[in-house]
């Protein structure tokens, strides 16, 4: 999962990271309105966690942003502010959810988690596509019921397509997805081809077919139509 965290206290804003990171997650950062409101405008993300009070702008106005421009993205608010109206009116300019400060960073976790299952696999715990099985929880993949023997980087990619399937995912998407926003800098993408020859030859052992479709010069598909 690829998050994008905006918070201005700068200790919290490590300590969230730190955390997502050691979960499992890409962890982006933004310090203020403008960074992130060029993030969100440039790199997909799966979730977005926004403070409302930034430094130089308000985090609902980047909430509106994403709404107004039909960017798919989960969006969890974090605030200082409990009262009542600040959270009806975070949810109902289109945030997903509202953890009042201060939180403990597991229960912020879980609902990044429960958000994305909502999202992602319609609340289930596993997503299913023909033989393929995967439970992102516990980092498993199953083709024909038999558990695969992949890397990190290996499950992270097969997750990223399945989630995704039927999606055309450009190259840089993948990258950027699965690497982090400053992966954009490298020279080539050509390990993201040793990654899928990887998984191709894992699935086709466990007698799954080949759903990985190349898409000339501009990236991949995870689909089972021609």
């Amino acid at each position: 999962m690829k998050i994008l965290v905006i918070e201005d206290n700068v200790e919290l804003l490590q300590d969230i990271k730190n955390f997502l990171e050691e979960e499992g997650n890409i962890c982006e950062i933004a310090q203020d309105y403008k960074s992130a409101f060029m993030k969100v405008g440039i790199f997909p993300y799966d979730v977005l966690v926004v403070d409302i009070t930034l430094p130089d702008g308000i985090g609902l106005d980047i909430i509106k942003e994403v709404k107004k421009e039909n960017i798919d993205v989960g969006i969890i608010i974090i605030s200082a502010k409990n009262a009542v109206g600040d959270k009806v009116n975070g949810l109902e300019i289109g945030a997903d959810d509202y953890l009042t400060k201060p939180f403990y960073l597991v229960e912020l976790n879980a609902r990044i988690k429960a958000l994305y299952r909502r999202k992602v696999y319609r609340g289930s715990k596993e997503i299913v596509f023909n033989e393929i099985k995967i439970k992102p929880e516990n980092h498993e993949v199953f083709v024909n019921n038999r558990l695969m023997n992949l890397t990190k980087k290996e499950f992270e990619v097969i997750h990223f397509f399945v989630a995704n399937r039927n999606r055309l995912l450009t190259k840089e998407a993948i990258a950027e997805h699965l690497w982090g926003d400053q992966i954009e800098m490298a020279d080539s993408f050509d390990f993201i081809y040793t990654h899928l020859a990887n998984l191709r030859k894992k699935i086709a052992k466990l007698g799954g077919e080949d759903y990985i479709k190349s898409i000339y010069s501009v990236g991949y598909k995870f689909t089972e139509r021609e």
